[in-house]
């Protein structure tokens, strides 16, 4: 399967800002074609590019103050590899987070899930965050968590991922958060799933059932939104003028709908 994807940025820079950007495919994803690009008028910026334990790839840089466009492409085609997973990621993912409080929803879980577990509950787990939460554009904050969205029952895909990970986690499943392209999303933007472990397999879950999660493109893995960020900075201002996501399947294209019931991993 053949993907393209691109992400463009528009940014209004202030003084001293230190930028890291996560807005490109995953070192584990199968790359034949990519360009990454900063600008600032006539002049281009180049990142350095710092790879953590888990794949992802962060591009840090510096530049003057003003408007600085950000124009990212990749041809992705075929299927990823799995990298490998320690005992010790395993505990990291079973732990709460910032936005995955499996300590506050643990009676929760315990409660709707009892006697669950293996297949049987990851299931359990992805139907009840689907049909317990509503998909609600610009109604959820950046700082809103799982705990938040168990109790207002609305959310973008963010928050359908934080929720199903707390959950899992407070059911002694490790579970994790993960940034990706999704083609033909709607509506289009950066996507957001929750990763399941599962007999030594990490199995891709999308509680909104938006995505074909057979063709996603991973950009980032974390405990949680605040490790897989498009954008963070340091030391200033930065304002978000545009943001313009786009990916889509053009060869060897999925045909059937997903059947969100199914075991899949992120290829």
């Amino acid at each position: 399967m053949q993907r393209v994807v691109t992400a463009e940025l528009d940014l209004e820079v202030g003084v001293d800002v230190d930028l890291i950007f996560q807005i490109t495919a995953a070192r584990s994803m199968p790359v034949v074609l990519e360009n990454l690009t900063f600008r600032q008028g006539d002049r281009t910026y180049y990142a350095t590019e710092i790879v953590d334990p888990f794949g992802s790839r962060l591009h840090r840089l510096r530049t003057e103050p003003g408007p600085l466009e950000v124009r990212y492409e990749a041809t992705v085609s075929g299927r990823a590899f799995a990298p490998y997973t320690s005992e010790l990621d395993t505990i990291g993912y079973l732990r709460p987070s910032r936005y995955c409080q499996s300590d506050e929803v643990f009676a929760h879980a315990r409660r709707q899930f009892r006697g669950l577990a293996g297949r049987e509950l990851i299931d359990a787990v992805s139907d009840y965050v689907a049909a317990s939460v509503t998909y609600t554009p610009g109604l959820s904050l950046g700082t809103d968590s799982a705990v938040t969205t168990l109790a207002s029952g609305q959310g973008v895909c963010r928050d359908y991922a934080h929720l199903v990970i707390a959950l899992l986690r407070a059911m002694d499943v490790p579970a994790r958060y993960t940034a990706c392209f999704a083609p033909d999303l709607v509506p289009m933007d950066f996507h957001a799933v929750a990763e399941a472990y599962l007999e030594g397999v990490w199995y891709v879950i999308d509680a909104t059932r938006l995505s074909q999660r057979t063709s996603l493109v991973r950009i980032a893995t974390g405990r949680d939104a605040a490790d897989c960020a498009f954008l963070s900075y340091h030391g200033g201002f930065v304002g978000l003028d545009g943001l313009r996501v786009d990916a889509s399947v053009t060869a060897d294209a999925e045909t059937e709908p997903d059947d969100h019931r199914a075991l899949v991993q992120l290829s």
